[in-house]
């Protein structure tokens, strides 16, 4: 739990260590994508929102910029806005930069930390009336919030949600309804079923940024772990699961090889991967239902002009 400041240590080495212990001796082998982001790893995600073929964050931000003025509800008086997986604050600000705001107080909950004390500090130059409270937590576990006003809003933006298989999805929705309070709302936002045309040079863009976030989960595990991957004897690649409708990011063996990782030894085929990330692409209908199994009832539900994403406001039930 955080601490008073509002921050907590995560992702220790011997998390790291354990995490990928668990995952590299399963099988298939995969990793969790909490490991991705540590200081290199958020630099380059923020990088890959920038891709040209990278049309969710675009999209997004153009769509919430456009629905701002009737997304709030009309009772929302000194408010909190409550983001999970919150490290940069900039699709909040859409929210929080309004001059007609009701939110008071924004509460984000991430693991990056060193990503969410330099959030904390720009907050507090650019908004010196908001009480910012930086959790470092994983928000897939149970929460602890601060105390919090009566009138509450979660914000789930980024698609995050397809990282999560359709069941833990609905635990997650569930967990935040129960750390958020009865008569809560919840903004969701998710990129929807589209052509595989379309989705897989998001994940795979021209520049190369995408394969360097996913081999430098690697590099986390050399520098952490005490491992010895060759990053150039492993290959990204991203494809589509039709029958899951959803991406699938691995890292793939080039040629039979051994590593060694908090000593142990781990063999590789050539051409076995690590699977180290999930993007569900569902349809609207399919996310109002894992909504309503997490105990919200969507209330509206805004699309882009193209249909490529999608932002749900919920009501707890």
């Amino acid at each position: 739990m955080p601490n008073d400041t509002g921050f907590a240590p995560h992702d220790t080495r011997a998390d790291v260590v354990d995490a990928a212990i668990t995952g590299l001796s399963a099988s298939p082998k995969t990793l969790p994508p909490t490991l991705f982001y540590d200081d290199e790893g958020c630099r380059l995600f923020y990088e890959i929102t920038r891709q040209p073929e990278y049309y969710l964050t675009r999209t997004e931000t153009s769509l919430l910029r456009s629905i701002a003025p009737g997304l709030i509800p009309d009772d929302f008086r000194d408010a909190v806005l409550v983001e999970f997986g919150g490290s940069d604050e900039s699709k909040a600000r859409i929210l929080l930069d309004r001059p007609d705001t009701p939110f008071q107080t924004y509460v984000s909950i991430d693991v990056a930390e060193v990503a969410l004390r330099a959030m904390h500090d720009r907050l507090e130059i650019s908004h010196p009336g908001l009480t910012v409270v930086p959790v470092v937590a994983d928000f897939m576990q149970p929460l602890r919030l601060p105390a919090l006003g009566s009138a509450r809003m979660g914000f789930f933006p980024g698609s995050t949600i397809g990282n999560l298989d359709p069941a833990a999805a609905t635990r997650f929705l569930a967990a935040a309804r129960v750390s958020l309070g009865a008569d809560a709302w919840f903004l969701l936002g998710a990129d929807l079923r589209k052509s595989p045309k379309i989705l897989l040079p998001a994940y795979n863009d021209a520049a190369g940024v995408t394969a360097a976030f996913n081999l430098n989960l690697l590099r986390r595990l050399n520098r952490e772990a005490g491992a010895d991957f060759q990053l150039g004897e492993f290959r990204h690649a991203a494809m589509w699961n039709d029958r899951d409708s959803r991406i699938e990011m691995h890292l793939v063996s080039v040629r039979e090889q051994m590593v060694h990782l908090a000593g142990r030894t781990i063999d590789f085929r050539e051409g076995e991967s690590i699977h180290t990330e999930n993007s569900y692409k569902h349809t609207e209908q399919r996310l109002v239902a894992i909504a309503r199994g997490g105990g919200w009832e969507a209330q509206r539900v805004w699309k882009d002009p193209a249909g490529l994403f999608g932002i749900f406001l919920l009501r707890g039930g």
